[in-house]
Order: structure tokens, then sequence, then C-alpha cells
């Protein structure tokens, strides 16, 4: 019966560290497929400036990737890595992605009669 004799702390900052290192590949994977289910959208309609009735459905494309990003972002930063440049460059994240990160749509309101 083998017994680890590290301190209780250092095996607690040891699971810490494998749960942030999970937790990161799984803001990754939800960002890749936010990016794809977008460029996938974007391919089928890459002859013709999508109908104004698809408008929303890209926009909320969009806004669901700008979510995955900045999840993936607050992430990093949270385990010390600071520069987000290499994931911008990595993952090809468009520009209007980037500038909608962290951004939460406005419920809608009720009209009140």
């Amino acid at each position: 019966m083998s017994r680890d004799l590290r301190p209780p702390v250092d095996i607690l900052h040891y699971e810490i560290v494998q749960e942030q290192a999970s937790a990161l590949g799984r803001m990754g994977r939800t960002l890749e497929q936010a990016l794809t289910r977008l460029r996938e959208f974007d391919a089928a309609h890459a002859l013709s400036e999508p109908p104004a009735s698809m408008q929303p459905a890209r926009r909320k494309l969009v806004a669901e990737a700008g979510q995955a990003l900045w999840m993936f972002v607050v992430q990093r930063e949270a385990t010390g890595l600071r520069d987000s440049r290499h994931i911008m460059r990595t993952y090809n994240v468009p520009g209007e992605v980037q500038l909608c990160m962290g951004l939460v749509p406005a419920a809608s309101k009720p009209t009140s009669k």
C-alpha cells in the first residue's frame, strides 16, 4: 500500500492545476465549434450577400462565437496567460467576433400597456 507523502496543499494545488487545464481545453473546443458554425454559415452564403431574413441567424452565430471567445480569454487569464493575441492568431478569430467578445445581448423587454 503506497501513500502519497506530499503535503495536502501540494496535492490540492495539483488538482486545481488539472482542473484549470481541463477547463481551458473545454473552452478552447467550445470556441472552435462556434467559429466552425460561423464559417460554415459564411461558406454556405459565400457567393452572395445573405438575405435579410438570414442576418439575425448570422448575428446570433457571431454573438455565440464572441461569448465563447470571452469565456476562453477569461479562463486563460485566470491561469496567468495574459496575452490573447496568440488565441486570435491560432484560432483565426474574425475581427467582428473580437469586437463583440464579452457583450451580452440585451434581453427583450415586454411592452407595458
